[in-house]
This record gives C-alpha cells, sequence and structure tokens, in this order.
C-alpha cells in the first residue's frame, strides 16, 4: 500500500557508468581463476561456443529480465516485488535475493581479503625461489590464522562500505568508472607478460583449441551453469542495479554490453593464466590453488616477478570488490527503502551484520573447523546455501515471474522505453523466458543440489 510519498531516487548518471557497474557485479574471483580453467578442461574453444551460446539464449534474457523488474518497480529487490505484484507472495523472491547477497558477501569478502594480504606479500617480495610445498604450507598456514584473515576480510569490508556509503552516482558508479578500466590495463599489462613466456602457446591451445571429443552432456550443462553464474545473475544485484537506470536506456543493448565485457575479461584471465602454467609446466588446478600458490611460484622465477605479482593480486582485489559493492548495495538498498534508514546508517549495520557472519566464515578454517554442519565447515555451509540453492532458485523464479505473471504489456513497455524503441526481438525473448529459461535453471538447480555449484 502506497504511503504517498515519493523518495527521491538515485540514478546512474551515464552510460559507461551503468556498463562498468554491472559488468564491475558480474566480474569477480571466479573469472579469473574458474572460468579458463573450466573452458580448458571441457574442450576449450568447442566449449567456448556453447558457452557463447548459452550466454545469448540464457544469460543475456536473464539479466534483461532482472533490469526490467529493478527499472520497473524503482525499488530494492525486496520492494521492486512488493510494487509490480501488490498482495501476492512474490516479495518472497525479493527477501531471498536479500538473504542471498547477505550470505555470498560473509563468505566471499573472506576470500577477497585473501588478496590483501598477498598485496603485502608481494610488495614484500615473500614469494622470492619459494617452492610449490613452501608456497602452499604459507597459504594453509595463513588460512587457518586467527587473526590475519579476519583483519584483511575486515579492512575489504571497510573498502566496500566507504564506496557504498557514497551512493549510486558519486559511490558505486564513480568507482566502478575508475576501477573496470584499471583491472583491464593491469590485464592486458600481464597478458603481453604472460604471452612473451617460452611455451606460452600450450597454454592457449589448452584454452582455445576445440576439442569436440571432450563434449557431452555434461559439457552443455557446465556452459549454462558458467552462463549463469559468471553474469551475476538470480540473487537482485541486477534488479537492484537495473531500479537505478533511466528511462531513456536501452536495457537490452545494456545487457548485451555487459555480458560481452564479462566474456571478455575472462577469456583475457585465460590468457594472463595458463600460457604462464604452461611455461612452466605446472599441471594447472582451479580455485585458490592456482591463485594463491601456482601462480605466486611462477611469478618467483621469471624477472621482475615481484612486480608482476603486485599487479595480478591488485587486479584480483580490484575484481573482488566490484563485486563485494554490487552485493552490499542490495542488502543497503533494502535497509533504507524498506526500513526507512539513511543510506550511511544502512551501510554501517549491514555491513557489520555481514562482517559477524564473515568472520565466523573465516574462522571455520582455523579454531572453528571442528564445528561442521552435515559434513561442512561454516563457510562451505554458506557457499552451499548461496551458490547451490538461493541463486538458481532465485534465478528460476525471476524468469517464471516475467514469463507468467507480469503482463506482456508491461514487460514490453519497459523493454521498449513505451514505444520508442521496435524491439523486434522481443517475441524470441519472451519465448525464451516462458519455455527456454526455466527448464534451463531449473536442471542448473536440481544439479546443483545433488552434484555441486556449475559456477
Amino acid at each position: 500500500m502506497s504511503t504517498g510519498i515519493k523518495p527521491k531516487r538515485e540514478h546512474f548518471g551515464s552510460k559507461f557508468g551503468i556498463i562498468a557497474a554491472a559488468a564491475g557485479s558480474a566480474v569477480g574471483l571466479g573469472n579469473v581463476w574458474k572460468f579458463p580453467y573450466v573452458t580448458g578442461q571441457n574442450g576449450g574453444g568447442a566449449f567456448l561456443i556453447i558457452y557463447v551460446i548459452c550466454v545469448i539464449l540464457l544469460g543475456i534474457p536473464v539479466m534483461l529480465s532482472e533490469f526490467t523488474i529493478g527499472r520497473r518497480g524503482q525499488r530494492n529487490v525486496f520492494g521492486s516485488f512488493k510494487r509490480l505484484a501488490p498482495n501476492r507472495p512474490w516479495y518472497i523472491v525479493g527477501i531471498m535475493g536479500v538473504v542471498a547477497a547477505f550470505v555470498i558477501l560473509a563468505f566471499y569478502s573472506a576470500v577477497a581479503g585473501w588478496t590483501l594480504e598477498y598485496i603485502v606479500r608481494s610488495v614484500h617480495n615473500s614469494f622470492n625461489m619459494q617452492s610449490t610445498q613452501q608456497l602452499s604450507l604459507s597459504f594453509d598456514s595463513f588460512i587457518v590464522n586467527p587473526f590475519r584473515p579476519v583483519v584483511w576480510q575486515l579492512v575489504f569490508m571497510l573498502l566496500t562500505a566507504l564506496i557504498v556509503a557514497g551512493g549510486v552516482k558519486n559511490g558505486i558508479e564513480r568507482y566502478s568508472k575508475l576501477l573496470m578500466p584499471l583491472l583491464l590495463v593491469f590485464l592486458v599489462i600481464l597478458a603481453v607478460r604472460s604471452l612473451s613466456l617460452d611455451g606460452a602457446l600450450k597454454g592457449l591451445e589448452f584454452m582455445f583449441a576445440p576439442d569436440f571429443s571432450k563434449v557431452s552432456a555434461k559439457t552443455v550443462l557446465f556452459a549454462m551453469g558458467q552462463a549463469f553464474f559468471s553474469l551475476s545473475l538470480g540473487m537482485g544485484a541486477l534488479i537492484t542495479y537495473g531500479s537505478y537506470i533511466g528511462k531513456n536506456e536501452n536495457l537490452a543493448k545494456t545487457a548485451v554490453s555487459v555480458s560481452i565485457a564479462d566474456t571478455f575479461i575472462a577469456l583475457l584471465a585465460g590468457v594472463v593464466i595458463f600460457p604462464a602454467v604452461f611455461a612452466f609446466n605446472i599441471e594447472p588446478t582451479a580455485g585458490p590453488s592456482l591463485v594463491f600458490i601456482t601462480l605466486p611460484e611462477i611469478f618467483s622465477h621469471i624477472p621482475f616477478g615481484n612486480i608482476f605479482s603486485l599487479i595480478f593480486f591488485i587486479l584480483l582485489a580490484v575484481a573482488a570488490l566490484t563485486s563485494t559493492v554490487s552485493v552490499l548495495e542490495v542488502v543497503v538498498a533494502y535497509f533504507s527503502e524498506e526500513l526507512r534508514m539513511t543510506r550511511v546508517k544502512a551501510t554501517i549495520i549491514a555491513s557489520v551484520a555481514i562482517s559477524v557472519l564473515g568472520v565466523l566464515a573465516s574462522l571455520s578454517f582455523g579454531v572453528l573447523s571442528g564445528y561442521k554442519v552435515g559434513g561442512k565447515i561454516f563457510f562451505d555451509v554458506l557457499d552451499f546455501l548461496a551458490s547451490n540453492i538461493l541463486l538458481p532458485l532465485g534465478g528460476l523464479l525471476i524468469v517464471v515471474f516475467i514469463g507468467w505473471y507480469l503482463s506482456r504489456k508491461d514487460v514490453l513497455e519497459e523493454i521498449s522505453n513505451s514505444g520508442t524503441l521496435k524491439a523486434k526481438f522481443f517475441p524470441y525473448f519472451l519465448f525464451i523466458i516462458k519455455y527456454i529459461a526455466p527448464v534451463a535453471i531449473a536442471v542448473i538447480l536440481i544439479y546443483s543440489i545433488f552434484f555441486g555449484s556449475l559456477g
């Protein structure tokens, strides 16, 4: 029920600001270590072809759906569903989005904090001539430490909070326009250095050479999951950002631009990592071990390696920061609009509450490692809840809402900017959202729950 008071709402100030912020939300740590590895292990170039098809058929339509809900609702993820479906339980999807963002930031900020530790280590040239075993022991010793990981996690949360507290235009957009080009510049510098190493071509072959013998039904499933999770779908970040997009902006073009930027950065990250890995005859592995153990060993054996190591971990921190900002904004927007808090107060309360949960996640590697739920430490429980349940379930309900609940007229009006854009693709978009996307996301959800996350 409306109060009759329409609060002034901030909006992004430029097309570049919109794309930088939304692409920053999508680009994260997973783009740097997981996407290239998944690509190489699933047929290289063959997987990339399938992935691009999945981005076009699944990723872009779902992203456009989220932008549509946000801009149509002109509220946070909870408020948008409540406004578009009054007196209906669709607001539950919004609550799920806020909970997902809260949970994700709790464990993601722990890993993001590790990048700050490794920036300091790079400055001190701590990796110099260390073996894989030494680096592995050093990493293990760090994450079980009850003090240092927590400190860095809290520092990272503080950086995130300072940006979000600045508002949409002066905080999120301003820093996204600075951080995203910086991330790209650092990637290009590292890619050039990586490609100059002897044996680098083997790494490019691993990632890009099509190997159709590795393509199976599971490959398609991984491509669908990667397209969904890589674009930051299902948790309300893009609905929240969509509510800040002006009515004159082309939502479809924005969704396409963000998807292209996200995919390009992920591929460029592969060009950074795998030529270096293969140049040193190291077996590539996914996850933290590649980034925090394997790559530091490589940096320690190349000229000016400490400088390139510093650039790489700053790059990682920037990628993480652009993501944490968008995730925190989901919670802050909810607090400020639904609970009538000032932005600063909402940011402080959200950041402190998330940090408490995050500290528990961080400590679950060490002093709290004995406390498990279903055989999982607390960090893994949060990861499973968000990645395997809340995100795919949220994405499924979002496409059902756009395809089957919200009227065709309302959806078309938003996507066509009240008829000023032709939107010839609309019938195809609606068909995908009604019939293809729900089935695809349901498969991702079922697989994620029983076999593990695909993203």
